[in-house]
């Protein structure tokens, strides 16, 4: 066998130049201008909460990341079409996905044929914003709180009924959750919408929904519904005399939900760094808080994973919620 020798100048050169060349390459990569459009999936229809949020922060978020980021519609499937088309885009940057927490954390456990994971097939990269739901009645039910509610309940087993936004929504999970909690029997009416739940509620067609603050807080205000609890584990500043479910003598009850900001699962850890100070840098201006607090929502802002975590987390969550719960 042939041995081939270094001398230790030769063999220094060698390992200097190898060191260079690696940061060299890991500065060039740094320095790789952006694309010069960024497209930001988002997997529901225009005009709706997550849409509103996400064109909310795109031209923030090119400002800080000196590039165009346009908002990109594909509804459908709760949102995993949008969230398939991200992870099978190249992972270079230029397809971004708005993901909102039922379509990572959710769909996952009731979607019978999903096409992708994302925890394997989308890169956390920002949490964004988060939200919380409030429980909201009928006027005419006889009830001024949970307790009142769930007793109320207990005595008429199947014959509450409260509406979601469908099936596999997170405010009908949020309503499977209460049961499987308490032991009490609600009946379960979907919508197409949360729209037209909350109106039937006013309406008195149906007993109770979860709905999102910001939706609920008009009818609320008027008395066209009333709050008994909000979902979060401490009160919401919306709605400050509103107890927590915790409160309210569910105990661990503590559901919400959240905006991040994906790519697909091949994207250099690098450029997630680069997106995710962009994103933070974003959220710390007072500019874009003030504006998601009218909106109904709550800075979230974080490494990445903090999202991954929460991502985690909340996909188990709602595994015991949805247990024998299945959505096309």
């Amino acid at each position: 066998m042939t041995s081939i020798h270094f001398s230790r100048r030769q063999l220094m050169a060698a390992l200097t130049g190898g060191a260079a060349l690696g940061v060299l390459s890991q500065r060039a990569f740094a320095q790789q201008p952006l694309p010069s459009l960024i497209k930001l999936v988002v997997g529901y229809s225009a005009g709706g909460p997550v849409d509103g949020a996400a064109r909310l922060l795109a031209p923030a978020l090119s400002q800080e990341l000196g590039t165009q980021v346009i908002v990109d519609n594909r509804p459908g499937a709760s949102g995993s079409l949008g969230g398939d088309a991200v992870a099978k885009a190249a992972p270079d940057g230029a397809t971004l996905f708005f993901g909102a927490s039922p379509t990572i954390t959710i769909n996952p456990n009731v979607q019978r044929r999903m096409a992708f994971d994302p925890m394997k097939d989308l890169v956390p990269i920002a949490p964004l914003v988060d939200y919380t739901n409030v429980l909201v009645v009928n006027n005419d039910v006889p009830v001024r709180n949970v307790t009142e509610l769930l007793a109320y309940a207990k005595a008429r087993p199947g014959k509450v009924f409260y509406g979601s936004a469908g099936v596999g929504a997170s405010n009908h999970l949020s309503g499977a959750l209460l049961e499987k909690m308490t032991g009490v029997q609600l009946t379960h009416v979907p919508y197409k919408g949360s729209a037209p739940a909350l109106a039937d509620v006013m309406a008195g067609t149906v007993t109770m929904m979860f709905d999102i603050i910001a939706t609920s807080k008009p009818f609320i205000q008027t008395g066209k519904v009333r709050a008994l609890a909000v979902t979060s584990r401490q009160r919401n500043r919306m709605l400050p005399e509103v107890p927590t479910m915790v409160e309210s003598g569910v105990p661990g009850y503590d559901v919400g939900g959240w905006f991040g900001l994906y790519g697909p699962a091949r994207m250099d850890p690098a450029m997630v760094a680069r997106m995710n100070a962009a994103a933070q840098k974003m959220l710390a201006r007072e500019d874009i808080a003030s504006r998601l607090r009218e909106q109904g929502y709550d800075v979230w802002s974080g490494a990445a994973d903090v999202l991954a975590t929460k991502g985690k987390a909340d996909r188990q969550l709602w595994a015991t919620a949805s247990k024998g719960i299945e959505a096309e």
